[in-house]
Formats: structure tokens, C-alpha cells, sequence
């Protein structure tokens, strides 16, 4: 894994999604020491973000390195420069790149001109590191991920890609009900729901996300009255399994995509999750610069 990107959880094969997952676990234990002393990540983002910045930020100084944070106001990625000049700078300058983008396009050109590793922290396509604190905490709460069922409600976006394409990579089963054109009909593995019920009937994970994304304002009416059925609520959460758990990656929004009994009942892990971004993003950095510890 060494010098690698990672634009796409799919860039990581079994193998490697099973490594990074235990790596994240050790380091969760404290396992770790300080393996990037001296090392610099630059957060390059186009986007605000709240677990993003700080999990990337506090994993880097755990592990002995430091972060240089760099705004889009700051760098004019593409605009004020090109962004193959941005990254041919930096790569003179850090050790890893982390790019929050909005377009995927941006990410990949980053990761062309770049020769240190390039993460995606989010584009428009996938949030790969969104889907690997997700399979950490499914495996910490399942004990496995072969065979476990997750259920996926709402719009098939970048989550829902990053998190279908790990969960099949690792052998957990992955279903997904969505509104007419807004699903994942281009991977391979996964099953395309006939609605929420038949989504969620025995399944051990039910996820869910927002229904309107950064970008996405002009299209929330809309989108609010064609996703309104797809709600996850106490009633859908009892035709799954009886210990299932409730995701979401976060911001919610309750009272739309879940009501505040679910997201705020004992069966959702959401706080666990997004503490797992931390110990996830720890490993992929450890193992992207040769330094697990």
C-alpha cells in the first residue's frame, strides 16, 4: 500500500480494506507510537467540513506529523492556479495530499501531477474514507463483515458508492432503496431493493444519509417530497434484525432522512462512527507513507 492513492475505496482490494480495518483497530488500542514524525499532510478543501478536518488534523499529530490546512480562499485550486500546478507545488513541500473536492475530475488531477499520495476526503463520486470508518464500525459491531447485511435508504450518492463498493469487496451483502434515478445501478454485486421494507426486512445494518447534499439547495424541495417515504423510522427499524444497528455519516438532518427517535435511540452507532473516522483515516496514512509503526 505504499505510496498509493486513494481516489476510490475500490483502489484498495480485499486485502488491503482487511489490513487498513485491523491497522485501525490496533491504533484505536493505542497501538501506534508516533510513525510520522516529521511528516506533513496538506488538507486541501474546496468544502467546509466538520469530521473531515478535525479527525485528519488530530490523527496526524497522534501519529508524531503535522497538518497544514489550506482553504479554497487560500488557494484558488483551479481558479487562481491550475490545479496540476497546485499539486506539482505541494508535493514538493508534504508527504500526502487529502483533497475535499467538489468535482472527482479534481481529485484524479491532483493525484496525476502529484508524486506523494493523494486521499480523496470527499468528491462528488465517492468518500472512501467516509466507507472505511463505516467498516470499521460495522466490524466492530458484528464481529465480521462476511455476510452481514446492510441496508441503504435514499440517495444512491458518493456515501452510498464507497460504502456498496467495501461492503461487496469484503463480503457483506448490500441493498439499496431509492427513488427512481437517484440509486446505484452501475455496481455490480449489490441488489437494488423494490422499496425501504424490502431493503431493510433482516438486515443487520440500516444506513441512511441526508437527502440534499452540499451543492444539491436548488433541488431540496424536490428532493424532500420524492424521498419522504424512504424515512427511516421505529416502524422500519423493527422489520429489520432485532439487534440491528442505525448509521449515519453526519450532518443529519432530523425529522427528514430519520426521526429523532431512531437517530437518538439505542440502536444507533452514529457517534462510534464518526469517532471511527479518526482510526481509519490513522491507518490509511500510516500505511500510505510505509509507517503502520
Amino acid at each position: 500500500m505504499y505510496g498509493k492513492d486513494l481516489l476510490s475505496i475500490a483502489d484498495f482490494g480485499r486485502e488491503e480494506l482487511e489490513r487498513v480495518i485491523e491497522t485501525a483497530l490496533a491504533m484505536k488500542r493505542g497501538d501506534f507510537g508516533a510513525p510520522l514524525a516529521g511528516r506533513t499532510l496538506a488538507l486541501l478543501f474546496e468544502k467546509p467540513s466538520l469530521r473531515t478536518r478535525v479527525s485528519f488534523d488530530v490523527g496526524m499529530a497522534q501519529l508524531g506529523g503535522h497538518t497544514i490546512y489550506l482553504s479554497q480562499a487560500e488557494v484558488g485550486l483551479g481558479m487562481r492556479e491550475p490545479t496540476g500546478d497546485v499539486a506539482r507545488v505541494l508535493d514538493r513541500y508534504v508527504d500526502v495530499i487529502a483533497a475535499r473536492t467538489f468535482t472527482h475530475e479534481t481529485v484524479e488531477e491532483l493525484a496525476r501531477y502529484a508524486r506523494v499520495p493523494v486521499i480523496n476526503a470527499l468528491s462528488d463520486r465517492e468518500h472512501p474514507c467516509q466507507a472505511l470508518a463505516d467498516l470499521l464500525t460495522i466490524r466492530e459491531k458484528k464481529g465480521t463483515l462476511r455476510g452481514v447485511r446492510i441496508a441503504y435508504l435514499g440517495d444512491g450518492n458518493n456515501v452510498a458508492r464507497s460504502l456498496a463498493l467495501g461492503a461487496v469487496a469484503l463480503g457483506a451483502e448490500f441493498a439499496i432503496a431509492s427513488p427512481a434515478g437517484f440509486g446505484l445501478a452501475d455496481i455490480a454485486g449489490i441488489r437494488n431493493a423494490e422499496g425501504p421494507e424490502d431493503a431493510v426486512r433482516g438486515a443487520d445494518v440500516v444506513y441512511t444519509d441526508v437527502w440534499t447534499s452540499m451543492g444539491q439547495e436548488a433541488e431540496t424541495g424536490l428532493r424532500r417530497e420524492v424521498f419522504a417515504p424512504y424515512q427511516v423510522t421505529a416502524a422500519l427499524m423493527a422489520v429489520a434484525s432485532p439487534d440491528a444497528v442505525f448509521m449515519h455519516d453526519l450532518p443529519a438532518h432530523r425529522g427528514e432522512e430519520v426521526v429523532p427517535d431512531v437517530i437518538d435511540g439505542p440502536q444507533s452507532v452514529i457517534y462510534d462512527q464518526a469517532e471511527n473516522r479518526l482510526h481509519a483515516q490513522k491507518a490509511v496514512l500510516a500505511l500510505l507513507l510505509g509507517a503502520e509503526g
